[in-house]
């Protein structure tokens, strides 16, 4: 046994008894994907070591990387009341919502409509049987195993999911709310949510993806989300991260857009012991723009780290990036914002800007916006900021007949409320707003 075959013994026997399991009625080609997965995971490891390895610089994952994580073989939501999931992910009864637990399809927890203007929603462990030409042709096709440990592990881990697939010129009456709620265990568990979207040309959507947890045990998610972005289709696209105060998370979204496509993205971030979001876009057809915002929240000791790389492959493509971040305690963010303009990616318009609003001494921000640029005729910046607000807005607010307290808080929310404002569905931005605010620490700006 090699010593990466000895580091990630559970992960591997785990695998042995999944395959086992489900040899009698899974499809070839999601064997043989699984397995090649694997055989990758097994060279690759996890990105322990950070000398060197620009992308995981500033965040450790020892201690992910040191805990024996056993994989639920079987899922029993039974003992789950659907009011356990509205008190910690957004709902609305309007909406289309999907429900997995540790990682897999609980249909008594979601409420899913029949097929709609043909507009497909299923489960994988579904759509891998009945949909099977379309799966094939994007499943683990953008997230690539090749120089990835943790995607590599999520695919051999493939078993169940969100599949989404939005006909030619067809929209989505209402958001589709996608949520994966983690339970915990008495020992560590770990989870593989994996989502697929294929939009198709000239259609619309809005997508939640939240990732929540219920228990305040020792878990650890390992998401992996593809969404296709076809000519002039139009994505929305909101994401969570609520996991317990003792969960680590690993995110990782590839987004590929087509000709003349738009594609928008919130996330949010509030909760974790540790957690990362590595999030690419590939501007693969002229005239494709993207929209992306962000706000994180950290205090304590957390760590959350957001990995976002755009890449401007056509003519005339449009990149909009704002991300902010609100640091207190001891805690610490990362913000890794990368711009690539390829050779013959003319015309090309990119902006980025990360700012973080600190609360504490003690917290600390990593932050590193780049431009990498090989064409010529294009427009593009960047920029990051970090600090506590001036002396005279806080004495501005104060003249105005508010406490220090409250004048704080409003300070904090005006900062965060630029990305806020940004959400769409009018029941998600009132959800999002209450939870910033319930989050807030208690806080006096003093000079």
């Amino acid at each position: 046994m090699t010593q990466t075959e000895s580091k990630y013994h559970a992960y591997l026997s785990d695998f042995e008894s999944l395959a086992a399991d489900g040899r009698a009625h899974d499809a070839g080609w999601v064997r043989d994907l699984r397995e090649r997965s694997l055989a990758r995971f097994s060279d690759l490891g996890l990105p322990t070591v950070r000398r060197g390895n620009e992308k995981w610089k500033y965040t450790n994952i020892a201690r992910i990387a040191n805990t024996a994580f056993r994989y639920p073989s079987k899922n029993d939501p039974t003992g789950i009341r659907l009011a356990d999931i509205k008190d910690v992910a957004p709902w609305h009864d309007r909406w289309v919502n999907l429900v997995f637990v540790n990682g897999q399809y609980s249909q008594a927890l979601s409420s899913r409509p029949a097929e709609t203007n043909g507009v497909r929603i299923a489960s994988l462990a579904e759509a891998v049987v009945s949909d099977r030409p379309e799966l094939e042709r994007h499943l683990a096709r953008y997230a690539s195993t090749e120089d990835d440990g943790f995607t590599a592990l999520n695919t051999a881990f493939l078993r169940d999911g969100a599949y989404v697939h939005i006909p030619e010129g067809e929209s989505m009456d209402s958001p589709l709310n996608i949520i994966f709620v983690s339970t915990g265990d008495e020992e560590p568990v770990v989870s593989h949510p994996r989502v697929l979207v294929v939009a198709g040309p000239r259609s619309k959507s809005t997508l939640i993806e939240s990732y929540v947890g219920i228990e305040r045990n020792r878990y650890f998610t390992n998401s992996v989300t593809e969404i296709i972005v076809e000519d002039g289709a139009e994505v929305d696209h909101y994401r969570l991260l609520a996991e317990s105060d003792d969960a680590f998370h690993v995110g990782t979204a590839r987004v590929h857009q087509s000709d003349n496509s738009k594609f928008s993205s919130i996330a949010f971030a509030k909760s974790a012991a540790l957690a990362r979001y590595d999030l690419y876009i590939g501007l693969n057809g002229p005239g494709s723009t993207c929209e992306l915002n962000g706000l994180y929240m950290t205090t304590g000791a957390q760590h959350i780290d957001n990995l976002i790389n755009i890449d401007h492959i056509k003519p005339h493509t449009t990149s909009r990036l704002l991300y902010k971040g609100v640091l207190d305690g001891k805690s610490r963010a990362v913000f890794g914002g990368t711009v690539w303009v390829r050779e013959g990616a003319a015309k090309s318009d990119a902006h980025q800007s990360d700012k973080n609003l600190l609360l504490s001494p003690d917290a600390e921000i990593d932050t590193k916006p780049a431009l990498y640029i090989y064409a010529d005729d294009v427009k593009c910046g960047h920029g990051a900021t970090a600090g506590n607000i001036d002396e005279d807005t806080v004495f501005y607010m104060r003249s105005r007949g508010m406490d220090l307290e409250t004048a704080s808080r409003l300070l904090i929310y005006g900062f965060a409320s630029e990305i806020i404002e940004k959400v769409q569905p009018v029941d998600l931005r009132a959800y999002f707003e209450s939870l910033f605010l319930e989050s807030l620490p208690v806080h006096r700006f003093e000079f």
